[in-house]
């Protein structure tokens, strides 16, 4: 059954919360906190400047959400519209003011950023575990709750696995989710991953030339241990298939028989990986 989108707004995910109004209000812009729970790392100075620069000519078009906090206010959603406000000089800001809990707090903000698309995709990963923690939610749940397929929840929190490096170059735009993924499906250890995702950032390479990295990566065998050439084209399309390291390892003096090893790193990963194995779709399977 196809999950239904996100069309209906945050709305759709707070029923329960009394909103008074939906006409916002003029708050005063030092009254209102941030929120400590925001899922984004960091601000693009660019966009920021930007919208600063729009504000100046036409206003602030679309409120930010704030809770009561005492006798000030905490920001909910809305983090890039008030640091623009902000720098356009501006005093105060339209708001709506919302009596959210703790437990909504860290959902809305993460929802109202992804309906506006301003995460990258480290950030909005990130912003995913920390709900699955925080929440206490199944990757289905989570899913569900934010009109997504399991599988995009799944295959973005495999980008917190990347290096450090690997990472900044993804949150910065400069290396796809699908190099990233091509990254991870190879066998390399964390220092050579980071200088390959710099090579593919200097040299533009597609994300069908990562994959065929990972593929030349995941053949390196010790000397004297030549693999079986169609060993190996089948363990790359598994490696392909679970987006994983995957070896096919014959038993010492008997060729003909062996093991496939899938590894995984974390429940969740096993639990992808548990999905894929269990679609006979997925791996070419006819129906019955």
């Amino acid at each position: 059954m196809k999950r239904k989108a996100l069309g209906k707004g945050l709305s759709a995910l707070i029923p329960e919360i009394d909103a008074p109004a939906v006409v916002p209000n003029e708050i005063d812009i030092d009254r209102i906190e941030p929120n400590p729970d925001q899922p984004r790392f960091k601000l693009e100075e660019s966009r920021t400047e930007e919208l600063a620069a729009s504000i100046r000519e036409n206003g602030v078009l679309q409120p930010v959400l704030v809770r009561p906090l005492g006798n000030r206010y905490q920001l909910v959603a809305g983090e890039r519209r008030l640091a623009a406000a902000q720098r356009a000089g501006l005093l105060k800001i339209p708001a709506v003011v919302r009596n959210v809990p703790d437990d909504k707090l860290l959902e809305l903000a993460l929802v109202e950023n992804i309906q506006r698309e301003q995460l990258n995709p480290v950030e909005e990963a990130q912003a995913y575990q920390n709900l699955l923690e925080t929440l206490g939610l199944t990757q289905d749940q989570l899913a569900t709750k934010l009109g997504k397929e399991r599988s995009t929840i799944a295959n973005a929190l495999r980008l917190l696995r990347l290096p450090p490096g690997v990472k900044v170059l993804v949150a910065e735009g400069k290396l796809s989710a699908g190099h990233a993924r091509a990254l991870l499906a190879s066998n390399a250890g964390s220092a050579e991953m980071t200088r390959i995702a710099h090579a593919i950032v200097e040299k533009s390479w597609s994300v069908r030339e990562a994959e065929q990295w990972a593929q030349r990566q995941a053949k390196k065998t010790p000397a004297g241990n030549a693999p079986d050439p169609n060993v190996s084209a089948a363990a790359d399309k598994l490696r392909l298939i679970f987006g994983t390291k995957v070896e096919i390892v014959n038993t010492r003096g008997n060729p003909g028989s062996g093991k496939i090893q899938i590894f995984f790193y974390s429940p969740e990963d096993l639990e992808r990986i548990y999905g894929v194995l269990t679609a006979k779709n997925s791996l070419g399977l006819a129906q019955e």
